[in-house]
Order: C-alpha cells, then sequence, then structure tokens
C-alpha cells in the first residue's frame, strides 16, 4: 500500500487506548529495520526523519525510500517530518511526499506559536497530510534545538485545548516532563498533567523523548491519552553499538554489509520490542 496520513492512524490509536511507535531513522538500513519490525510485528508504523537528517540525505530520497517499504508492506506506513521549525523545510517535504509533518513553533510565545502552526496546518490540509505541534517546551537536545531542563515548561491544560481549537492541528505533542536523549536519572513525568490534557483536547497526543522511559510509565502514559511514541536516541545507540561489535570483533572488515546487517538486526529486535510496548504490535488489522 502506499504511505498514508498519520491523522487516521493516530486517531484509530487514541480511540482503542493503544500508541503507535515513530522511529527516528537516518540511513537506509534503519528505515529497512523498523519496516521489517512492522511487518514481523503486524503494527502500523510512523517512520520519521529529523531536519538534519532531511539536510542530510535529501527529502526526496528519504520520501522515495520510504514509498517503496510502504508499497511493498501490508502495514500501515506514514512518513513523518520531525521537530521543524522552518517553514521552507516543511513545503520541502509536503512536497517530496512525506505524509505527517511537525512545526515546532513551541519557543514562541503562544499567539505566535498559534499563528505559526496555523499556517502550517493551511499548508497541509492543502494535500491531507497530518500536522503535529509543541505546546510547553521538551527538555534535552534534539538535532539542533537545545531545550535546558530548567526552561522546560509543562503545556497547560487549558492552552491545550485553546491551541487546538483555534488551529486545527491534528496531534499535539504537549510537554509533560519527559525529556529528549537518553535520562541521566528517572524521568519526571507528570502523568495527571496528560489526562487533565487528554480530557480536554479532541485530538490525539503524542509522547516525546520515549528513549529510556521505563517500561510501566509508558504503558501508563499511553492508557492516559498518549497516542504516538517518538523514539530516536535509543536507536541510534543501539544500531551503532552493532557496527561497534563488529570493528571490534574484526578492525579489517570492510564490507558495509558485513556490519549493516547486523545493525539492522539489532535495530529491528528493539523496535519489535518498542511496539509491544506501545500496544501496536498486531493492530495492523484495524485498517484494513
Amino acid at each position: 500500500m502506499a504511505l498514508v496520513s498519520s491523522t487516521s492512524l493516530l486517531q484509530t490509536a487514541s480511540q482503542n487506548k493503544y500508541a503507535i511507535g515513530a522511529f527516528n531513522v537516518h540511513t537506509l538500513e534503519m528505515l529497512q529495520a523498523v519496516v521489517e519490525a512492522a511487518e514481523e510485528a503486524q503494527s502500523p508504523l510512523i517512520i520519521q526523519s529529523t531536519v538534519g537528517t532531511v539536510k542530510h540525505l535529501g527529502p526526496d530520497y528519504i520520501a522515495a525510500a520510504a514509498t517503496v517499504a510502504a508499497n511493498r508492506a501490508s502495514v500501515p506506513i506514514a512518513l513523518h517530518l520531525d521537530h521543524c521549525s522552518d517553514f521552507a523545510v516543511i513545503m520541502s517535504c509536503i512536497r517530496a511526499g512525506y505524509t505527517s509533518v511537525m512545526i515546532d513553533a513551541s519557543h514562541s510565545p503562544f499567539e505566535e506559536n498559534v499563528a505559526i502552526t496555523q499556517k502550517v496546518v493551511e499548508a497541509a490540509n492543502a494535500v491531507g497530510i497530518n500536522v503535529e505541534a509543541e505546546l510547553g517546551k521538551v527538555g534535552g537536545v534534539e538535532d539542533d534545538i537545545v531545550v535546558d531542563e530548567r526552561d522546560a515548561l509543562l503545556a497547560d491544560p487549558a492552552e491545550c485545548a485553546e491551541f487546538v481549537e483555534r488551529t486545527g492541528v491534528h496531534t499535539l505533542a504537549p510537554a509533560i516532563g519527559t525529556a529528549h536523549g537518553i535520562y541521566k536519572g528517572d524521568p519526571n513525568i507528570d502523568f495527571d498533567r496528560i489526562k487533565r490534557i487528554a480530557d480536554v483536547v479532541s485530538v490525539p497526543l503524542v509522547l516525546h523523548g520515549g528513549s529510556g522511559i521505563p517500561d510501566d510509565q509508558v504503558k501508563l502514559a499511553v492508557s492516559l491519552g498518549m497516542a504516538k511514541m517518538n523514539v530516536a536516541t535509543e536507536l541510534r545507540i543501539i544500531f551503532s553499538d552493532a557496527i561497534k561489535a563488529v570493528f571490534a570483533a574484526n578492525p579489517e572488515e570492510n564490507d558495509p554489509r558485513k556490519y549493516m546487517v547486523p545493525a539492522k538486526q539489532a535495530l529491528k529486535k528493539a523496535a519489535m520490542a518498542k511496539m509491544q510496548l506501545c500496544g501496536c504490535a498486531g493492530r495492523a488489522s484495524d485498517f484494513r
């Protein structure tokens, strides 16, 4: 099947109290690994790329690879642009064939965030794709966006409701205490805030900073209303460590296939575990 918008995927997940794993990929092998994981787990899938990866590989290359994967797959696949504050980059990805984009104007004042998000929603609605936005600030580092933990502001439920109503955004990533990257200590997730936001907004919620959150906390966040979980840093580490292990055993290895295959296998296994954790394994049948 062709790439699909993540809107209907996430609405269905939200209604059925599970989350869809959204995995950041940076190479063809990483993309193939998460697709193979989704096929084996029979899970809907959201493939994501950061702005840095878009600039590194080109949005048309990424969209073409994702389209081939979707056309071969029996599970629904969406292609999402993660954390972008540049309207021109967003439009280049839409033109290339992305089916979901994130406008991150969370560093701007509320009214400016509303205005910027409205502009992106208008463009995306013209071609029927999903728009995700962020309210509050998620701490940590995402590509070249850095938010100090002291400056990470949690999203206000009333503002979330107003933001969704005024912008028409399709999915919302509220800051609820998670952080990008690997946690230095225990995550400090405000579960009551998740519930209060889910009670007053009409769109699926997105859990950012999904790398390294304890399993029981992920399950609780999903049960309270998170319908999409982003995983990035954890997968990069697993993929890279598998490559390092090959070179540790054979420093003279010069065949990329010899180190990419075990890296793909390690990433596939990790992605499947996340799909089981989110509850989306076996849910591809919801979309047939």
